[in-house]
């Protein structure tokens, strides 16, 4: 992977498209196999080979297919960033699982490195939504960028609140597919504005139920903390306050009545260690010592050590180890490698061999998990 801070060739780009487009190819297996191979112009070639070894033929999108999905971006006024590139969110790429490829429309200005995340209910109270333009305001005053995921209530008043000092929103969607439709006009004030949108998925991608987790987890890894205003208890802005904790980022929650049910969720983050929150300065004074460089905040992605694929077939006997040793369970790769005394390396390619056939997914801190 590109860690120089320098740009990708447009050769380099469309080499990545195509190889995070592949069907089975998440952010993590698209690491393993660039760090194997050295380049994703060399994980494509050796590709089709090793999923020939697999048993699992597999399509590739070709050249043309990805340079078509280039130039669609670009007339939506959007551009593919690398991670590792200048201009990549500063904050994201520590996350376990970050987007190899984003697109991103707007946001030449934005300071990607003070961000913060505000999430809440879409049906939500009046109150609710003067809390969250008040909070946004303070915030977006004092330097920070607000970013939220486009929704109804808390989400659009949060970004209109800071058009004018600056908002991105993240779509779990195509750049052509903004969600809801009655949130398009905003989306384009929020480019008019020099705010971003932002997204992972392809461009003609329409969103479906379980793309929103995908983004929350975006909205938290690209935030220094999330506030949560408003939210019940089983709720889309629960998920993204868990994975913000997931990332070790803050977690912030507005405290409301317990005779309100869109309360349920804030309270109960409260209840569970979460800073109570009644202005921007009680988020202002946690940030201060968010500095990204700090390792306690911001780790590294585990990375697979730089050596040779190992496609000897597996045993019988070693698959089985290995496969009795995960569950759905998410499990450290350290505790998987100590349990069976299968080597590193080895390990590598067994978890990458299961990874392409997509029976195991990976979550926050290194940990893998059997796909339920």
């Amino acid at each position: 992977m590109r860690r120089d801070g320098t740009s990708l060739t447009a050769a380099q780009r469309l080499a990545w498209l195509r190889l995070i487009r592949t069907e089975n190819i998440g952010p993590q297996t698209f690491r393993q196999l660039i760090n194997r191979e050295g380049s994703a112009e060399a994980a494509l070639a050796a590709l089709p080979a090793i999923m020939q070894r697999l048993g699992r033929p597999t399509r590739i999108p070709t050249l043309t297919e990805a340079e078509d999905e280039v130039a669609r971006l670009d007339r939506l006024g959007g551009r593919f960033v690398g991670s590792g590139e200048p201009d990549y969110p500063t904050l994201l790429r520590y996350i376990t699982g970050s987007p190899p490829l984003i697109a991103v429309a707007g946001g030449e200005s934005i300071d990607w490195s003070r961000t913060v995340a505000m999430v809440g209910a879409r049906n939500a109270s009046a109150a609710g939504q003067k809390m969250t333009r008040m909070l946004a305001e303070d915030l977006g005053d004092a330097g920070y960028v607000v970013v939220s995921g486009l929704a109804r209530g808390i989400d659009a008043a949060a970004h209109k609140a800071t058009l004018r000092t600056g908002t991105v929103a993240v779509l779990a969607g195509g750049m052509d597919h903004i969600y809801p439709d009655e949130n398009i006009p905003l989306a384009r004030d929020i480019l008019a504005n020099g705010g971003a949108l932002l997204t992972e998925m392809p461009v003609g991608w329409e969103p479906r139920a379980r793309d929103f987790p995908r983004r929350n987890r975006l909205v938290s890894g690209l935030s220094l903390g999330t506030v949560v205003v408003e939210a019940a208890k089983r709720s889309g802005s629960l998920i993204t306050a868990r994975l913000a904790l997931e990332q070790n980022r803050e977690v912030f929650a507005v405290p409301g009545s317990p005779l309100d049910p869109r309360a349920e969720g804030g309270n109960l983050l409260i209840q569970q260690g979460a800073k109570l929150i009644t202005g921007a300065a009680d988020i202002i004074e946690t940030l201060r010592d968010a500095d990204p460089s700090r390792t306690s905040l911001l780790e590294p992605d585990w990375l697979p050590e730089a050596e040779p694929f190992d496609f000897t077939p597996p045993t019988g006997d070693e698959m089985a180890q290995l496969l009795d040793s995960l569950s759905v369970t998410p499990t450290a790769i350290d505790d998987v490698i100590r349990a069976t005394g299968i080597g590193s390396s080895r390990m590598q390619s067994l978890l990458l061999e299961l990874d392409l056939e997509g029976r195991i997914e990976w979550s926050s801190g290194q940990l893998v998990a059997l796909r339920p």
